[in-house]
């Protein structure tokens, strides 16, 4: 690349930096406030919390890129132009081509990085994202013991702590009332939370066990060491169900046949599959239009807002219409075809639009130029 290429390309890769930086963070923190309740009821750390929130990043960066990357563009060119660097590199006898090849290689390079991360980097982190929240939610001994609050398991299945630190807890009541004809509660002074066969458990240790039947007859016992299983109350520790944005390529496209839920949703994730492939097209296309809204047309002295803003609307329309064709592909696997034709149909649409057309209409008002100076000097057409 030239000085004045470098410069460009280094322009809108640091646009595009702080612009998917900026808008990936607010999305993170949007996402964060939503795992919020998940990570204060089950009393999890803030390390756990980053991480959950970080995982999600990914997908976000991967579906702002696109957009991004045509902001940046329209905003560095049009700040070159009003400079007067467009023309000066036009003067010097830069092609439309050779000013608009550094962002169409930053295109490229962003739709390798786009492919990378939907092939690769998002099922991962999605399926990493499924399995810890789900071990979240399992771990039910932090769920129900909360220091000072009273929490339900289920109806009329009450736990309380008085003080908790780590596994050892302090001042215990369990309260069980689900039998309508026994109600059984349990003291104790302290108490450990273990697991037993990879189940959760709490050891109380010097309490009582008030037991009140349906004549209303108490009769308490005291005990040094007792073990309240939790088992029965955990929910079901199956193997996590993985949606078409957790799998890899390969899963989407070749789903198995024994398995009912796959092939139920096999039209689900062949869409998935062709949209990891034909979204990286949506950063070369986006490039496209913001070069045809500036560099693709006529020189103008008042600037180019016009097609400026016709081009905005017809780079959100393009990413409406392509989440659209993948919502209806959903139903109906031919429109995955479609997938392909409209990133595709725009890219090779704006760059006649913007080079071959203009490089025909370039050579008529040179030929007409060479016509009228030939008029001038014989003062008659030419035969």
């Amino acid at each position: 690349m030239t000085r004045i290429q470098r410069y460009l390309f280094l322009a809108v890769l640091r646009t595009v930096v702080i612009i998917v930086g900026g808008l990936a963070l607010l999305a993170l923190l949007a996402q964060g406030l939503s795992q919020t309740d998940l990570i204060i009821e089950n009393r999890q750390s803030a390390v756990t919390y980053f991480w959950i929130v970080m995982l999600g990043a990914p997908q976000i960066i991967a579906l702002l890129t696109p957009l991004a990357l045509f902001i940046a563009a329209v905003w560095s060119l049009n700040r070159i132009h009003r400079d007067s660097e467009i023309v000066v590199a036009q003067a010097a006898g830069m092609t439309r081509w050779q000013i608009a090849s550094p962002i169409i290689r930053l295109a490229a390079v962003a739709a390798v990085a786009h492919l990378t991360i939907n092939l690769w980097v998002q099922p991962a982190a999605q399926r990493t994202l499924r399995e810890n929240v789900a071990d979240i939610r399992r771990d039910l001994a932090t769920a129900l013991i909360q220091p000072g609050q009273f929490t339900q398991a289920e109806d009329k299945l009450t736990f309380y702590a008085r003080e908790s630190t780590g596994e050892d807890l302090r001042g215990i009541l369990i309260s069980d009332a689900r039998d309508p004809a026994r109600r059984v509660d349990y003291l104790a002074q302290e108490g450990t939370v273990i697991r037993v066969d990879g189940t959760p458990a709490i050891v109380m240790r010097k309490g009582q066990i008030h037991d009140l039947d349906e004549n209303d007859s108490l009769s308490i016992l005291d005990f040094e060491q007792y073990t309240f299983d939790l088992a029965p109350f955990m929910a079901e520790q199956g193997e996590v169900t993985l949606k078409s944005s957790d799998r890899y390529l390969h899963e989407l496209f070749f789903v198995d046949r024994k398995n009912y839920l796959e092939v139920q949703n096999a039209d689900n994730f062949l869409a998935e599959a062709h949209a990891r492939l034909t979204t990286p097209l949506l950063n070369i296309a986006m490039a496209m239009i913001a070069i045809m809204a500036v560099v693709g047309g006529d020189f103008s002295r008042r600037g180019y807002s016009r097609r400026i803003s016709f081009a905005t609307a017809g780079a959100l329309t393009l990413v409406i219409v392509q989440l659209s064709v993948q919502s209806a592909a959903q139903d109906d696997p031919a429109m995955n075809i479609v997938q392909w034709v409209v990133p595709l149909g725009v890219i090779g649409l704006v760059a006649w639009l913007s080079f071959a057309k203009g490089r025909g209409t370039k050579h008529v008002r040179q030929r007409r130029f060479l016509l009228r100076d030939r008029l001038d000097d014989d003062g008659a057409a030419p035969a």
